[in-house]
């Protein structure tokens, strides 16, 4: 499967790489575009404050620019938080999309978005001040009239980044049951 993954809101941090390392072991080809330039944060209102500032729609510029050359091969878009709602984006407006892994985050869905049973496959912590319950809910309706087909997994006390080793949120056990569960969704793509 073709990968691409996009890094959450602190940057292309080591976690990132991890990440993808995990994801080629498994067979699969992963991107991991640099939407920050070489810039990454220890903070999360150091990494806001710099998305901020980039704004939303040069984020989509840089993501549609690194996805472009490979979106013909039929893209798994993937990525953590901030990087989650990219992919999300991305993988909405690419009818060439095989799938959306979504980790720590969601997107708006635009009213007009259709998809033919896009395979979505969410894994947020629960609870999560970023991804709340009434949010999750409009958020998998809203999905599902766009045609997707949406799988949710909520890990009960998880931070937000849980999946982050060197982050506050790092859950361990958490993090390998949502590899578990993104490696065997993968396999059925």
């Amino acid at each position: 499967m073709n990968i691409m993954l996009f890094h959450s809101t602190y940057g292309l941090r080591p976690a990132v790489r991890a990440a993808a390392d995990r994801l080629r072991a498994a067979g699969h080809e992963v991107w991991t575009p640099d939407l920050f330039d070489g810039r990454t944060f220890a903070t999360v209102e150091e990494s806001v404050a710099f998305s901020e500032e980039l704004g939303k729609d040069e984020l989509l510029k840089r993501a549609v620019l690194a996805a472009a050359p490979y979106s013909e091969r039929g893209l798994v878009y993937a990525g953590f938080s901030l990087g989650a709602s990219i992919a999300q984006t991305l993988a909405l407006g690419d009818d060439k999309a095989r799938g959306l892994l979504l980790l720590h985050g969601t997107s708006d869905i635009a009213a007009n978005a259709k998809v033919d049973e896009l395979p979505v496959q969410l894994h947020v912590a629960q609870p999560d001040p970023f991804e709340t319950d009434d949010w999750l809910s409009a958020w998998y309706l809203q999905m599902l009239r766009a045609g997707a087909d949406v799988e949710v997994y909520r890990y009960d006390g998880a931070g937000h980044l849980y999946t982050d080793p060197d982050l506050p949120d790092y859950d361990e056990e958490a993090a390998e049951a949502t590899w578990r569960v993104a490696l065997g969704f993968l396999e059925t793509l």
